[in-house]
């Protein structure tokens, strides 16, 4: 039994320095981390702006309607997760400097086909016009920019960092994408001037900035040199120079290809059903990251026709990345030790249930109490989710367990695609009555399934989420 007198006593944390101390790790993180934080906060930027563009885009400048128009923007948004999940195991082979510049030149190349398609003076007739088969040229470029892309973003974050900074460092991140997605709130002059296809050839031009900027940073020395310290710092084997850590060769002659197969099958992450039920069982919740720029865009335009607010509708669209990115790292901060499926449950409730504010029709308290509640729940498990994605996968298949993760979000953003036009159109249309509180139920009522299936499967999956 150990004497009192010289047992150490365990110093008791101090609240505040709880939260002030992952800013201090953020701040103190390698050139390498902050490189890539600001080409995320650029590419949020521009990631949100043709996004949220590009349903009005298509029906001013390419000539569809609400619903094709949908449907491109759910190719595009979904496209985007799907391609991570085809081409994110790339980025593991290749490293993650390189497969990010990579996929920066393949962005610059989409968004210029894209921006000409509504410029150049092609035919806008129908649906196999000229002008709109150059629009699907665009978005597929861009699409297999995007496979390499986030994959290699966040790859980066769990190479450069260490376990007091990778919190943060995955918060910070995601916090920077939406900051850049609010600057889009002071567009409305610039669109007014030049039009939307003017602002799209900006975001093209934009694109070529962040890819020098990207490249001039994120040198390949500073990376390896980055890399080499955290490996250290987690006591793990170094890596190449271009970050990939060769895994060893297994003892003994390689297995039948039907071995092979069944091992892979075993070890995948989607053969642990409390992992698969996890990932999909946000897929409702989700829809209403997808009404963002499938449904807000138009409703705020039309159904506050009139008033400042539907004149200046960007600043509805982008209030949300604004919260989130003055929420997120408080948050970060204050869950950093918090069970993440507690905060998978009570996230979700809170970003889903002020979706019925809105039933009450077009209301400027009600939509800013909903865009407030909603963002908090969305920084409560949004980048924790992410976190836990990253960091359950086994060394040199981080790319791949982030696809895999994300395969739900393409999902979901394919099926909201489908309808959401149609709701549009039915509620919310152009000319003729507004119905947006029937709209708005609805679609409150799909996101409120994921807490309550969370809450309900709580006994079952308490396994898989310790603290």
């Amino acid at each position: 039994m150990a004497d009192p007198e010289i047992t150490p006593v365990e110093e008791k944390p101090h609240p505040l320095r709880e939260i002030v101390q992952p800013f201090v790790d953020a701040a103190r993180a390698p050139r390498p981390l902050w490189g890539n934080n600001l080409q995320y906060l650029l590419e949020g930027f521009l990631y949100f702006g043709v996004l949220n563009y590009l349903v009005i885009y298509c029906v001013e400048n390419i000539g569809v309607n609400e619903i094709h128009a949908g449907w491109v923007v759910t190719l595009l948004a979904g496209g985007i997760t799907f391609t991570q999940f085809l081409m994110g195991g790339l980025v593991d082979r290749w490293g993650t400097r390189r497969g990010l510049l990579i996929a920066l030149t393949v962005l610059l190349i989409g968004r210029a086909v894209l921006s000409s398609a509504g410029t150049v003076g092609l035919s806008t007739e129908g649906t196999l016009s000229p002008a709109f088969l150059t629009l699907l040229v665009g978005i597929i470029i861009i699409l297999l920019g995007y496979g390499l892309y986030e994959p290699a973003s966040y790859s980066i974050v769990r190479e450069v960092t260490t376990p007091k900074t990778a919190a943060m460092g995955f918060a910070m991140l995601y916090a920077l994408m939406n900051l850049g997605g609010w600057l889009l709130s002071f567009l409305g002059p610039a669109r007014r001037a030049i039009g939307i296809s003017g602002l799209y050839w900006v975001f093209t031009g934009l694109t070529l900035v962040t890819l020098l900027v990207t490249a001039a940073i994120l040198t390949r020395k500073t990376m390896s040199e980055a890399i080499a310290s955290a490996r250290a710092a987690r006591g793990q084997a170094p890596a190449n120079e271009h970050g990939v850590v060769t895994p060893e060769k297994p003892d003994g002659p390689p297995l039948p290809r039907a071995q092979r197969i069944g091992r892979w099958l075993r070890e995948h992450p989607m053969a642990d059903p409390r992992f698969a039920f996890f990932i999909f069982v946000l897929m409702p919740v989700q829809t209403l990251f997808a009404h963002n720029y499938l449904t807000i865009p138009l409703y705020v335009k039309r159904g506050y026709e009139g008033t400042w607010l539907g004149d200046n509708f960007e600043v509805a669209v982008n209030f949300n990345p604004l919260l989130i990115f003055v929420m997120v790292p408080i948050v970060a901060a204050l869950t950093r030790k918090t069970n993440i499926y507690r905060l998978m449950v009570v996230g979700t409730a809170i970003m889903a249930a002020p979706t019925f504010l809105l039933a009450f029709g077009p209301s400027v308290p009600m939509l800013g109490a909903y865009l407030v509640i909603m963002t908090l729940g969305e920084a409560i498990w949004q980048p924790r989710f992410l976190q836990f994605a990253t960091e359950i996968a086994p060394e040199g298949k981080t790319g791949a367990y982030l696809g895999v993760a994300r395969l739900p979000w393409f999902l979901t953003k394919m099926i909201t695609g489908l309808y959401a036009g149609w709701f549009l159109m039915q509620y919310c249309p152009e000319e003729g009555a507004l119905d947006t509180g029937t709209m708005w139920f609805w679609h409150g009522v799909v996101a409120i399934v994921t807490p309550v299936l969370l809450i309900l499967a709580t006994r079952w999956m308490k396994k898989s989420f310790k603290d």
